[in-house]
């Protein structure tokens, strides 16, 4: 009905920078927040970014100030700009969407994830 499709992750040094996109496709009315998440190796999954439909926006505090988040509507999707990347950056990061679909209501959706290795 709905699908998330990210793209973007990969192998980076610390310092570095990586940008994650991710595309909604479907049955979409409106999507409400879209958003990141993130699961590092042994940990429970955290909210890293998040953005509503009137763009107000809100981060996870270790990456205040590093990442930004964006949207294009028109095109449903968000983007998860990362700089100044750490090892504590390490992680599968999930795109996520609060999607009203069309004549079936709404859902919130997950992508597959996406590997974001921060390593020297």
């Amino acid at each position: 009905q709905v699908q998330l499709v990210e793209s973007g992750g990969g192998l980076v040094q610390p310092g570095g920078s990586l940008t994650l996109s991710c595309a909604a496709s479907g049955i979409i009315f409106r999507i409400n927040a879209m958003g990141w998440y993130r699961q590092a190796a042994g940990q429970e999954r955290e909210r890293v970014a998040i953005i509503t439909d009137d763009e107000s926006t809100n981060f996870l505090d270790s990456v205040k100030g590093r990442f930004t988040i964006s949207r294009n509507n028109t095109k449903n999707t968000v983007f998860l700009q990362m700089n100044s990347l750490k090892l504590d950056d390490t992680a599968v990061y999930y795109c996520y969407a609060d999607v009203i679909r069309r004549g079936l209501g709404r859902r919130d959706y997950w992508g597959q994830g996406t590997q974001v290795t921060v390593s020297s």
